[in-house]
């Protein structure tokens, strides 16, 4: 799937219309939104319009109706071209709150808020994570209370990907505060509703175009029927859709590591010291051929990962070895082409320091390096 030079004829039409796509409507465009710490929200609608959006969703909502493996190759190519702050977004809200309302919402709910997820209409949101709690899902302390017919939902929540520009989020909220992980409910917000507030964009090391929010919930009142499936069943949910979020964030590890390998080799092609050129030197040429090597070691692994989630038999544990191998390639590949770089890897001038930055966050966001450790930990040896 993820090759470059993927014999299936769907992935290769659909490569060259994303590549297009990129080139004209986003490259041009992307230092300055960088730069502003801001991607504008209209890009959500051009995306929409282009086709770009939920493409492997069901053609009854608008949406493509193609493979999955057509979705994460967009987060791919994304990646490798340096736009890991869009693909973020991207993944969040095509790859991980679609699924969601796919798999586990009503029709009713699929017809509200489906087609214009497609459109760029609506850019969705996923809110776990809280201030105190990080990835300790069942110790949050946003609370929905039954009220009536109605939810009162009060409580914050922190780090969340498109959450300044989202016209609806999926919240994980406490319906039982004594259940632990069996209280807790997700819920689609309208983020028009009384009640909903964002503090200012996050500023952070990387990722800089990339919406971070910190978003409020004072009293606000959610009808009834914005309860995302059954209430207590949010923490089963979320096992259940995890994967997938992981299986992408490898997709953007190995995409990015790819477009960081590919910077490299042109530059240390052309670039000469001590009467040639740096790719002659053996440190170079050792050093890439590691790369090299770790980059497809974990594209093979993807593949058969990408096969297993076809088959709905990828587990909890598979998806975390997954993301844990990735993404720590990721960190190590960037580093060691940023080096090769000398100084002016270090330097905005050259598009391998933004790769530097971009990279940082994978091994944190979707579940930390030492979490996937534990989770695989525990497919082994159980709990402690």
């Amino acid at each position: 799937m993820t090759n470059k030079n993927s014999g299936s004829e769907e992935i290769q039409m659909f490569r060259d219309m994303v590549l297009r796509f990129l080139q004209q409507e986003i490259l041009p465009h992307y230092d300055s939104w960088e730069k502003n710490h801001h991607t504008p929200r209209e890009v959500w609608n051009t995306m929409g319009d282009a086709g770009m959006l939920l493409v492997d969703m069901p053609e009854k909502y608008g949406a493509a109706g193609a493979s999955f493996a057509v979705c994460q190759m967009i987060q791919e190519e994304m990646c490798r071209l340096g736009l890991h702050g869009l693909a973020t977004g991207y993944n969040i809200h095509a790859n991980i709150v679609a699924p969601y309302i796919l798999n586990i919402a009503t029709e009713a709910q699929k017809d509200r808020w489906l087609p214009p997820m497609v459109s760029g209409e609506v850019v969705t949101a996923l809110a776990m994570t809280e201030p105190g709690a990080g990835s300790d899902v069942a110790n949050m302390r946003t609370s929905a209370v039954k009220e009536g017919d109605d939810y009162i939902l009060n409580g914050s929540k922190t780090f969340i990907t498109n959450g300044n520009m989202a016209d609806m989020i999926i919240v994980c909220a406490k319906t039982d505060a004594k259940a632990g992980a069996k209280g807790i409910s997700l819920f689609l917000v309208d983020t028009n509703l009384t009640g909903f507030s964002k503090g200012k964009p996050i500023e952070k090391l990387g990722q800089h175009s990339s919406d971070t929010a910190e978003l409020f919930f004072e009293n606000l009142r959610i009808p009834g029927d914005a309860l995302l499936g059954e209430e207590g069943k949010g923490f089963v949910y979320l096992m259940q859709e995890l994967p997938r979020e992981r299986l992408g964030c490898a997709v953007q590890a190995i995409g990015h590591a790819q477009g960081a390998l590919d910077l490299t080799i042109d530059y240390v092609s052309q670039r000469k010291a001590f009467g040639q050129s740096v790719g002659q030197f053996q440190n170079t040429r050792f050093k890439l051929a590691q790369c090299q090597t770790e980059l497809e070691l974990c594209r093979a692994l993807l593949e058969k990962y990408m096969a297993k989630y076809n088959e709905q038999t990828m587990t909890v544990s598979d998806a975390a070895m997954l993301k844990l191998a990735a993404t720590e390639m990721q960190l190590t590949m960037v580093n060691e082409c940023l080096q090769l770089f000398g100084g002016y890897g270090y330097t905005e001038e050259y598009p391998i320091s933004r790769f530097y930055r971009d990279a940082r966050v994978q091994t944190i966001y979707a579940g930390s390096s030492e979490i996937m450790k534990e989770v695989i930990a525990r497919g082994i040896l159980g709990k402690v």
